[in-house]
């Protein structure tokens, strides 16, 4: 008999370059009746209680699955700069409900204004969390869009309507949601 060798393959591992980060922006288009607690509830971890109301949130593996489950009653995308300066010029509230301004910015936070504090938000700097940005509400309140939602709020994007993953077409939803 001969000897067996016995030899270890080791693979190659794959090196993944980090992606930059995708910064998303939810709104809220349908209400709570006959939806399944499940996604209540998911809902609610996303802070979107109530019909209108955006939270910016980051593209990690967790929150894009959570988006991916709540489709059916929200619309996301990715933000861009300009949009989100707009929104938090408009729409960003302080604790107190008092509108954000630069000055809360300059005490708040350790950047001169909103367009530096967009820059490191949309750059990944910073992440829209309690611990990153102190007193600053991430709940945006909007009103409803203005001439309406594009097609119905049953039926997804790509069937002719408002809800699931809209790509690039949240930032006019949100122009004319603010």
């Amino acid at each position: 008999m001969m000897a067996e060798n016995k030899v270890i393959v080791r693979k190659k591992s794959k090196i993944k370059k980090p992606k930059p980060p995708v910064l998303y922006f939810a709104i809220r288009i349908r209400g709570a009746p006959g939806m399944k607690r499940i996604i209540l509830d998911t809902l609610k971890m996303l802070r979107m209680h109530k019909v209108n109301h955006g939270v910016l949130i980051w593209g990690e593996v967790s929150y894009v699955g959570m988006l991916k489950k709540c489709k059916d009653y929200i619309a996301y995308g990715e933000i861009d700069e300009k949009t989100l300066l707009r929104l938090l010029r408009a729409r960003g509230k302080v604790e107190g409900n008092k509108p954000l301004t630069d000055e809360h910015i300059k005490n708040l936070t350790k950047y001169k204004d909103l367009k530096e504090l967009t820059k490191a938000l949309m750059s990944g700097e910073i992440q829209y969390k309690t611990k990153d940005i102190f007193k600053i509400k991430p709940v945006f309140r909007l009103h409803p869009p203005r001439k309406g939602h594009r097609g119905t709020i049953k039926k997804h994007y790509r069937e002719g309507g408002t809800l699931g993953y809209v790509e690039q077409y949240i930032n006019e939803i949100i122009h004319k949601m603010i």
